[in-house]
């Protein structure tokens, strides 16, 4: 019943609020006011605040509730697009989502369900990323979704056949190499077993995230990462110890592997 109310909602009020949608699922209006106080409350990033009582549009970025604050909220898109006989029905698109992320597909997308998703994000006060979006043809073009890169690529068994390749993205793999710098920074002082222990945490997290089986393709990536942690190993048992990283020289990355339980990111990759 919530798309249906949600539908009937949208189609009598010329601008929609958060906090009405909210209010089609939740009856409690302490709930309610506890969520806005929530709004309300700043968001502490690298020792400054933002958002705060200030805040008029939007969730605080950063904050704890705010995908799930969009998810409720950008599910109306979602009912509006599904709807039976609405111009994206019509015209066979669907769309993918994740909390204020999607992309939508189609055989082609005309001029007219742009329009139309742009009157209904303006009515809901809301604007397309104009920097982040784009319209391509997916079968010609790479495109970047939730940190993959998605791409209609040639095999390499048979130059006639192509496939959809997903793979992480560039920039997401940036990103982790980032992460395992300032890793390895901060524990130059941290016991071996502690340090490989809070670095396997950091592997995991991203190797189960991009590993789907039988839909992305993350081995090159895994491969990458492979390399970029044996010479942060190496750097930094060099720094950390007098005689000149002696113990990884001795181990290497193998010897970390079987002895301390490092994660091998290319051997869970394919677990």
């Amino acid at each position: 019943m919530f798309d249906a109310d949600l539908r009937a909602y949208f189609d009598t009020i010329p601008h929609v609020k958060l906090m009405q949608v909210l209010a089609l699922r939740i009856s409690d209006s302490k709930v309610l006011h506890l969520i806005k106080l929530w709004l309300k409350s700043p968001i502490s990033e690298a020792g400054r605040l933002k958002g705060g009582k200030g805040n008029k549009v939007g969730t605080p970025q950063g904050g704890v509730i705010s995908p799930l604050l969009a998810n409720i909220y950008l599910h109306l898109v979602d009912s509006l697009v599904h709807k039976a006989g609405s111009v994206f029905s019509r015209y066979g698109v669907k769309i993918v989502r994740y909390a204020d992320d999607f992309v939508l597909m189609g055989r082609s997308i005309p001029p007219q369900v742009l329009e139309k998703l742009k009157e209904v994000l303006a009515r809901m006060g809301l604007t397309l990323n104009v920097e982040k979006s784009k319209h391509l043809n997916a079968r010609e073009e790479s495109f970047d979704f939730l940190g993959f890169t998605v791409r209609y690529a040639r095999s390499k068994y048979n130059s006639r056949r192509r496939y959809w390749n997903v793979v992480p993205s560039r920039e997401s793999e940036k990103e982790m190499r980032e992460k395992m710098r300032v890793y390895f920074k901060r524990g130059r002082s941290v016991p071996i077993e502690a340090f490989v222990g809070g670095l396997n945490a950091l592997l995991r997290g991203w190797v189960n995230y991009y590993r789907i089986p039988h839909v992305s393709y993350p081995q090159k990536a895994m491969r990458r990462l492979r390399w970029s942690l044996s010479q942060n190993l190496y750097r930094h048992f060099r720094r950390k110890s007098q005689r000149k990283g002696t113990l990884y020289r001795q181990k290497g990355f193998r010897g970390f592997v079987k002895q301390y339980g490092l994660i091998d990111p290319v051997r869970l990759s394919f677990c």
